[in-house]
């Protein structure tokens, strides 16, 4: 049974329900899945006046849980193009992690989210997928097993690069029915590849 640790950033609580649904696909296909979150940058005073969910559930994840995992999906909304500040800031922090190869072999995946449907999505999910890459990762995507990437008939994320959600200019828009399947499509794909790829030693 692969362990698959689900990491994000969320300010507003799209990438959140994303990342909840990225676990039940992971789950679904029998892996071990917890929901992590990267601690959050912004003083208090600052995040209740912008509104950010400051309830959300997740417990607070350290750069050393990183390799306890045979999978990590790594989820933050775009800020212009790229992986938002407080994800950033917290994967700059493994860099010894990264001197001793402690992910090399393992699998990843990346999701986000934006404002619009152009709004730097895949940039965002290639500014992620780098970074895991230079952990030694394997990447898995979206592939397109999930159809619903190709839709024309209603607003939806999704990519080959990862599972997208769209939020809408003032975030009043939540993750589509089509964009949480992507994630669970993904999250699923994603264990199925650690469970075969696993260099993790025995429990």
């Amino acid at each position: 049974m692969p362990k698959v640790l689900v990491l994000y950033y969320s300010s507003y609580g799209h990438i959140e329900a994303m990342a909840y649904a990225m676990a039940a696909g992971a789950a679904g296909a029998g892996a071990e899945v917890e929901v992590m979150r990267v601690p959050e940058t912004v003083p208090d005073a600052v995040a209740r006046c912008a509104g950010f969910k400051t309830d959300q559930r997740a417990p607070i994840a350290t750069v050393a849980d990183l390799e306890g995992y045979d999978a990590i999906i790594v989820g933050v909304g775009t800020r212009f193009g790229r992986m938002a500040s407080q994800m950033s800031g917290f994967l700059d922090q493994a860099g010894e992690i990264w001197a001793r190869g402690a992910l090399h072999g393992k699998v990843g995946g990346a999701f986000t989210s934006s404002a619009t449907q152009h709004g730097g999505q895949e940039t965002t999910l290639l500014s992620i997928i780098v970074n895991l890459l230079h952990f030694g990762m394997t990447i898995v995507g979206l592939d397109y097993g999930h159809a619903g990437q190709m839709t024309l008939d209603q607003v939806s994320g999704g990519s080959p690069y990862g599972a997208t959600t769209v939020a809408g200019g003032n975030g009043s828009r939540h993750p589509s029915n089509n964009e949480l399947a992507g994630a669970r499509y993904q999250g699923r794909r994603i264990a199925e590849a650690a469970a075969k790829l696993s260099i993790r030693a025995p429990d």
